[in-house]
């Protein structure tokens, strides 16, 4: 039981998403982006929801567009948690997967240079990365 204990956040956040389309174009309950909300520009953590509901539904292209950093991690993150579940699980070990420090700390500035600069450019091929905000409806 307690391999699967880690994918109750996750599946809570699935019935989220699917729950509150974040595709629909329509403001969710917890409202905008955060991060766009208060600098005005995309940030780390813009697109991560939509990412996940197109990964969720299969389209990988659409949830690369949304948040490619989150959709080239997940992966790696999957296959850790599936090493540990099996271990904990069924007793046996997969085999490791062994990422040199360069190449996590390439990922890392990847993923701060990507997030915060690249994708906020207004022309190709950045400008397609753009995260729409929904800016919360005027009272």
């Amino acid at each position: 039981m307690l391999p699967l204990l880690p994918l109750l956040p996750l599946l809570a956040a699935a019935v989220w998403v699917n729950l509150y389309n974040p595709t629909d174009q329509v403001e969710d309950p917890t409202g905008p982006c955060t991060w766009h909300a208060m600098f005005g520009v995309n940030g780390p953590t813009c697109g991560g929801t939509r990412a996940f509901y197109y990964l969720l539904h299969g389209h990988v292209v659409e949830a690369a567009r949304f948040h490619l950093p989150a959709v080239l991690a997940a992966p790696v993150l999957v296959y850790f948690w599936l090493r540990w579940a099996v271990k904990r699980g069924l007793g046996r070990r997969l085999p490791a997967l062994t990422v040199p420090r360069w190449l996590w700390v390439t990922y890392l500035v990847f993923f701060l240079v990507f997030t915060t600069v690249l994708r906020n450019l207004d022309f190709a091929p950045f400008a397609w990365f753009d995260i729409p905000n929904l800016a919360a409806p005027a009272r």
